[in-house]
Order: structure tokens, then sequence, then C-alpha cells
């Protein structure tokens, strides 16, 4: 069956003629995937056949980008400078190169299936990523447009400015003495992160940046209804894993959107036209827990507050994927142990360690905290600290050693989405219960 697919098309660098060759190429292992049954029902075999017909398709998309990325992407861009959400871009190059990667309808077809029993086409957005990054001029373009803001910010712009206050799914701006207040309220689920919260964190951050009057941004989770921590604050509960068994964390739209847009704005500021990025300084206030991506939030702000009973964990070596931009960050705030301790074995900090200390700036009482984020509010609003936290963040992280990295992360992560352990994982602990913090 695989053997139509024994060598990769021969491509020549002509454009035209290469991108006719893979869609042919492609086109024919569809075919022999169409005579297989759906994945859950693919024998060992057959699921063998399958894996050998991807890696062979999969092969020439490679081979493809390595000549053409940059023909790709000016074909899909041009000189556009607009906001292009990464689930958009990659529609519009499928739609210009058939079989570089999934179209809506095969991406629909995933979307109704569990994460055990997807094809793992998202694999070949992961492909497109990792070229485009990797490569300097596309890579650089691309990190640009992500750093504007985004459609759903500029829509809700005014009503903001005229009541102060935007509701959100899953967040809520309220903006009070020039400080905006982000508060998360994902309460089904602890906090935990989904393609919702990306979407609802993006456009807050976006608005909070937007509105000229606003000078500092608080993060911090609202109180929950969850029986466990009724009328506690949580910051996160991370990755939502019921919906990553459900299949409904989506690659390009939740875990490279944050990565590339809400964090990477937390950081670098807003690009809105001007010479100059409109920052802001960020304080994070965490009340009870900050697990996975949560504390990943803490490597991207200026100042975190955490209150005495609290604790930070980063569990994604356990949960079987790559938390995120973690790997860039942590090893320069706890050093190379600690940060091997804490991403490879899944250690928590819990404040008042000494460890816990180089993550978190103050520690206070729970009964306290309120007063302590308006006292660290206080202190950042100061011009001055904007100017300083760009230059330490460009000296600590500067853009190109960060879209190297993001580039080898769009490849492993998407391959850890698909790997054996973690669709196991998947298919099992996660399919039986929720994530729970205590």
């Amino acid at each position: 069956m695989s053997s139509v697919l024994t060598d990769v098309p021969a491509f020549t660098g002509e454009l035209a003629r290469d991108s006719r060759l893979l869609a042919e190429h492609a086109e024919a292992g569809e075919a022999a995937l169409r005579r297989l049954p759906p994945t859950p029902a693919r024998d060992a075999a057959q699921a063998h056949t399958a894996a050998d017909v991807h890696r062979h398709c999969r092969s020439a998309r490679r081979r493809f980008l390595e000549m053409h990325v940059a023909a790709v992407y000016d074909a899909v861009t041009g000189d556009d400078e607009d906001h292009r959400p990464l689930t958009v871009l990659a529609l519009e190059v499928a739609d210009r190169f058939p079989g570089l990667v999934p179209d809506a309808t095969r991406l629909a077809e995933e979307r109704g299936r569990r994460q055990a029993d997807k094809e793992g086409r998202e694999i070949d957005q992961g492909l497109l990523f990792q070229a485009l990054l990797a490569h300097d001029r596309t890579g650089t373009h691309l990190m640009r447009t992500l750093l504007r803001p985004t459609a759903a910010a500029r829509r809700l712009l005014d009503d903001l400015q005229r009541t102060a206050r935007t509701v959100l799914p899953t967040v809520t701006l309220e903006r009070r003495d020039g400080v905006a207040h982000l508060t998360v309220h994902n309460l089904d689920c602890l906090n935990a992160e989904d393609d919702q919260l990306a979407e609802d964190m993006e456009t807050a951050i976006d608005l909070a940046l937007l509105d000229p009057t606003v000078r500092v941004g608080v993060l911090r989770g609202a109180p929950m209804t969850h029986p466990a921590y009724h009328g506690r604050r949580v910051f996160s509960a991370g990755l939502n894993l019921r919906h990553l068994q459900a299949g409904r964390i989506s690659f390009a739209g939740f875990l490279m959107r944050r990565e590339l847009g809400y964090v990477n704005k937390l950081i670098r500021g807003l690009h809105t036209g001007d010479a100059t990025p409109r920052e802001i300084p960020w304080i994070a206030a965490v009340d009870t827990f900050a697990i996975g991506g949560g504390t990943q939030l803490l490597l991207a702000v200026d100042w975190v507050v955490i209150a005495a009973d609290a604790y930070l964990s980063l569990p994604a070596a356990q949960e079987g994927i790559v938390p995120g931009v973690a790997g860039l960050r942590l090893g320069r705030r706890v050093g190379g142990g600690v940060a091997r301790q804490i991403l490879l074995t899944g250690r928590k900090l819990w404040a008042g360690e000494p460890d816990c200390a180089l993550l978190c700036d103050e520690v206070a009482d729970p009964r306290d905290m309120d007063r302590a984020v308006a006292a660290a509010a206080d202190r950042l609003d100061n011009p001055a600290v904007v100017a300083n936290r760009a230059m330490l963040n460009l000296a600590e992280e500067p853009p190109d050693v960060f879209r190297r990295f993001v580039a080898e992360f769009a490849w492993r992560q998407v391959l850890r989405l698909y790997s054996a352990d973690v669709l196991a994982k998947a298919d099992g602990a996660w399919s039986r219960s929720a994530r729970t913090a205590a």
C-alpha cells in the first residue's frame, strides 16, 4: 500500500511544479489512508501502515519547506503587517498549497474526535510553524504581526474606555485608577487553560495595552465555586486535561497561540504601528496555587505576589508534554539544577522556600493579598519602570533567541501531543477524572 509513497518527489526548486508534485504525493497518501479503517478501529498492522504513509508524506512536506518556506509565506501574506492568527495563516497555506497542511475540512473531522482517535494532522501544522519560525525573515515578520492587536480587542476598546470594564467568557478586565485588573474565572475547572481562555486572555491583555490610561496590569484568579476551593482564589490549574483527552485543545489555536500571542505580549508589549511597542509592567497574584501554564506566566511578568500557603509546579513531564517556553526562562531564574528538578520531576515549590523566592518577589499573608497587590501596583506605576523592563527583557531574552526556541518547541510539542504515552494517558487516567490540585 505504501509503495506508491516510497520516494520523496523530485522537487527542482520551481515553486509551481513542486507544489503540484507535493499535492499529488499528498493525495496518494490520503488515498492510502482512506483504504484503512478509522484510527480507533485499526489493528497493529494497519496502524503501522498509516504511520508509514504519514512518515513518507511528512518527508515530502519537510523537503518542500526547506526549498520554499519563504515563497510559501510570501504567497499568503505579501507585505501585510496586520494581525493574522496562526489558525488563519495555516488555513490560507492549505488553500494556496494543497497537501502541505490540513485544510478546514480535515481539521473539522479531527476536532470531532478524542485525542487518541485523531489522525494527527496537526503534526503537519507543526512542520509549517517550525519552518516559518526557523527562517530568519519569515519568522521575524510572523512574530511581529502576532504582536499586533487582535480584531476582537480593537472592536471592544471603545466600550472599555467608556465603562472601564469588559467581561469575556473566562476573563474580566476592570480598570481602576490606571491599573488593569485581569481576573480569570474559568470556574468549572479551577482556571485550567483551554482554547477559550487563550482567546480571552489575549483579548484582555490587548485591551489593557491599547487603553492609554492603563499604566499597570494585574493578573489574578477569581474566587472558585469548586467544592474543594469554594470562595478561594486560584491562579491556574494548568492545562485542561479533560479538554485534551476530548481532543479540544488545539495546537495552533492554543499551544502556539499562547506562546507567540498573549504570553509574548506580556514581555514585549503590543505593536500598534508606532516605533516603540506599547508596554506596561505586569503583576501576578498567586492565591492557593499556580500549576503548569500558571507558573509559566510568572516567568513573563515583572512582579509576583504569592500567598504564604500557596505553591507552584510545572508537571508537564508527568503529563507528557513540553511546558511552553519554561525551558528557556526557568533556568535563568532558579539555576539549571533546580530547573531540572522542577521540569523533569514535577517538584513543587511552596511559598517561603528559598527556591520559590527566586520566582516570587513577595510572600503575603493570605488575608493581606489585596493590600500587597495594591502596594506592588503603586511601586511599578512609574514611566521609568517601563523603559527598564524593556531593556531587561531584551538582555535576558533577545527576540531571535526566543524565535529559534519556539521554532523547535513547535515541532517537539506537536509530536508529544500525538505520542503513544500521552495518548495512553488521555485514554486512561485523564478520561476517568479531572485534574484536582490537592
